[in-house]
């Protein structure tokens, strides 16, 4: 089974999810996939970025709405889910019902985490959050990756392999291998509502970045 909703969602904020949650809707959308994006997170960032990409008349346009409640959010998926290839629900900073209601439905779960020990402390939240949702879920499967953001880029960084190390400890996420570092695009082409491969200035490591996580994300159930 393909995966169709793709929840990014952290208990602490400044971990990065807006920003992987928006390079993957656009990276979907530039492959002709009709994609979703849901915005619960109370700072509407994600909405925010996409007024100013639709602003600019940037293709392909990103449908996105904006989901405060976690069972409006829900019975929204619900309703409108076969109207869409792909669904990137961007969730979090908090522990909220948004984030709640979107691990109840999701068959992705994509947990951000940076190379600092307070990182790990959400990883820690989320976990938990996870193996509540697993109970709840009844049976239904999902699939819980944690994904290195702003991974340093020296070659061997300590700071990464002791965060990856420190991941051991919490089972019920999966280390997914591709990790994003610590690099410009990402954040100026996310503050204009583009993806990397968009912008004027090509970074070529930023690009193959993005590609290998949405490959490993999505390649598995591709046509």
């Amino acid at each position: 089974m393909k995966p169709k909703i793709i929840a990014v969602a952290a208990t602490k904020g400044g971990v990065g999810k807006t920003t992987i949650a928006l390079q993957l809707a656009i990276a979907r959308a530039k492959k002709g996939k009709e994609v979703w994006l849901i915005d619960g997170d109370r700072q509407q960032t994600a909405v925010t970025a996409l007024t100013l990409r639709d602003s600019q008349k940037v293709k392909p346009g990103i449908a996105c709405a904006s989901y405060p409640d976690g069972q409006l959010l829900l019975s929204q998926v619900k309703l409108q889910k076969d109207k869409w290839d792909t669904i990137i629900i961007d969730v979090g900073g908090f522990d909220s019902s948004t984030l709640r209601a979107a691990l109840l439905i999701c068959d992705v779960l994509l947990v951000p985490f940076q190379p600092r020990s307070f990182d790990l402390w959400g990883v820690s939240a989320m976990s938990k959050l996870v193996q509540e949702a697993t109970s709840a879920r009844r049976g239904r499967p999902f699939k819980a990756y944690a994904v290195l953001n702003s991974a340093e880029t020296t070659p061997g960084s300590s700071e990464n392999s002791d965060s990856i190390e420190a991941l051991q400890d919490f089972p019920e996420l999966t280390f997914l291998e591709t990790k994003l570092c610590r690099r410009k695009a990402f954040a100026t082409s996310s503050g204009f509502g583009m993806g990397v491969m968009e912008l004027k200035v090509k970074d070529k490591k930023a690009i193959a970045e993005l590609a290998a996580l949405v490959e490993a994300v999505f390649a598995e159930w591709e046509d």
